[in-house]
């Protein structure tokens, strides 16, 4: 498969970050507002729970699917390839597992919290599975942002690099 070059390089690390800066950026969004519930008034928790899906379906989702879709160009089109240097494969991994936490637990629990304020209007704001569910969306987003700034660390220190070997010889 022919390989991109350096100045395409440059512009697919620049979608990345870009592309990272939405998702990264949507999910503190996401938590601000979270934070800031007031949960004694129904409109309020409403209209923040409306906010919260905008967020996620506009901005979240479109950094997650496009950096996703940035790492398979990562993987196919440069020579860094998926699994080619350990750092990149535990990148790759991490961001599978965060975007799987996103999906099928932050999503899912938002969601039936909307439903639930829809359907049970104010009673919900005092239903137990409301608040749990709210509850453990929090710590599915705190899982999601450490996992976030554990990739940047990795990211940035490229570590469990194969050593090089260099002779050193001792001066007499």
């Amino acid at each position: 498969m022919k390989k991109l070059g350096p100045k395409s390089m440059k512009y697919l690390k620049m979608i990345h970050v870009l592309l990272v800066v939405l998702f990264f950026g949507g999910i503190l969004s996401s938590l601000s507002i979270n934070l800031t519930i007031d949960f004694s008034t129904y409109d309020e928790t409403l209209l923040a729970y409306k906010n919260i899906i905008i967020i996620s379906d506009q901005i979240i989702r479109f950094g997650a699917v496009g950096t996703l879709l940035i790492g398979f160009v990562y993987g196919f089109f440069t020579n860094w390839g998926f699994f080619k240097h350990r750092w990149v494969g535990v990148k790759f991994v991490l961001y599978m597992v965060q975007t799987i936490v996103g999906i099928f637990i932050v999503d899912h629990l938002m969601m039936a919290n909307m439903n639930l304020l829809e359907t049970q209007k104010e009673m919900a704001l005092t239903n137990p599975v409301f608040i749990q569910n709210h509850e453990w969306r929090l710590y599915a987003v705190y899982f999601q942002i450490a996992v976030t700034v554990f990739i940047f660390i990795i990211s940035y220190l490229k570590p469990w690099k194969k050593k090089t070997n260099v002779n050193i010889k001792s001066v007499a």
